[in-house]
């Protein structure tokens, strides 16, 4: 994920929007639905002036807020060790040495995340994203390329808030159901993500599932088509829902090789504007930009 917004600007002239960007954040503080990869707070954390300030106060706000829970949890889950390992030294009972198996994991868990919270220096995978979280996406709104921050598992527009727990795999749209399940957004509503690397679930040669980080050897950052959704609660009991769902078709060779059966699109630069701005009664245009999409080859290796 492309999250430094000074190279969304440099490079495709866009321009963040910042109000919602804002909204996110602030969000954040009270909706646990609402996840921002780290490497999306750090960019976003460099951004001038007043809104630029609220978005770090937020952010600042909820790592506080975050500390303190995760603080606790460790105290909790602490004296619950303390307590399973007294009643070892005298019995072994199932109840102990579960709670003593539970409260070590928790402990484990707590303190990796508390790490993370406090931690300033960047990782590679602070810029992954998982369905459910936010991520920049570029769109075109009043003739201008624009970035909003957009959840990354699409619930389209007019369709009831169930459909996240219905459909949970809508964060990738096939080539193949396009004009089925999507065609509401395929054709009217287009983003682009930008990502250095994707990620993908295959089974090992030991059958046990393992991640891949698929990389373009090119080094350069790969244009992702998107299906974007502004969905809107029509009882007005639930915020506004910006989502997004990334395009896959047929695998590119190489990673059909490394066991996986799907591949983003990774769209040529001189194709945005049409992608962005899409024609309806033109969906053959748009097919076209598939069928000439980037092939750079993807070396994998297992993420970290």
């Amino acid at each position: 994920m492309l999250a430094r917004w000074k190279q969304y600007e440099r490079q495709f002239g866009a321009t963040l929007s910042l109000d919602e960007f804002v909204e996110t954040y602030e969000r954040r503080l009270e909706a646990k639905s609402v996840k921002t990869p780290k490497a999306m707070d750090a960019g976003m954390a460099e951004v001038p002036g007043p809104k630029g300030e609220a978005i770090r106060e937020a952010i600042d706000q909820f790592n506080l807020s975050e500390t303190s829970r995760l603080k606790e949890l460790l105290f909790t889950q602490r004296k619950r060790l303390v307590g399973a390992e007294r009643t070892l030294q005298e019995k072994t009972t199932k109840k102990a040495l579960e709670d003593q198996r539970i409260a070590t994991d928790k402990i484990a868990w707590a303190k990796s995340k508390l790490d993370d919270v406090r931690r300033t220096q960047a990782k590679d995978r602070d810029r992954r994203i998982f369905p459910g979280m936010y991520a920049p996406v570029m769109v075109v709104e009043e003739g201008k390329r624009v970035i909003k921050p957009m959840r990354y598992q699409c619930r389209p527009a007019g369709k009831p808030a169930f459909y996240d727990r219905k459909y949970p795999g809508t964060y990738n749209a096939r080539r193949d159901n396009l004009e089925g399940f999507w065609a509401g957004l395929f054709g009217h509503s287009h983003g682009i993500m930008v990502a250095d690397t994707f990620y993908e679930n295959v089974e090992g040669e030991d059958g046990e599932n393992q991640v891949l980080a698929f990389t373009p050897r090119t080094g350069e950052p790969m244009l992702i088509a998107c299906l974007c959704s502004h969905w809107v609660d029509p009882k007005g009991k639930e915020p506004d829902l910006l989502s997004f769902a990334a395009i896959t078709d047929e695998p590119e060779p190489e990673v059909a090789a490394a066991g996986h059966d799907r591949t983003i699109i990774n769209i040529k630069p001189e194709h945005i504007d049409v992608w962005l701005n899409p024609d309806p009664a033109d969906l053959g245009a748009l097919y076209a930009i598939f069928d000439d999409k980037q092939h750079p080859f993807y070396e994998h290796q297992k993420a970290a």
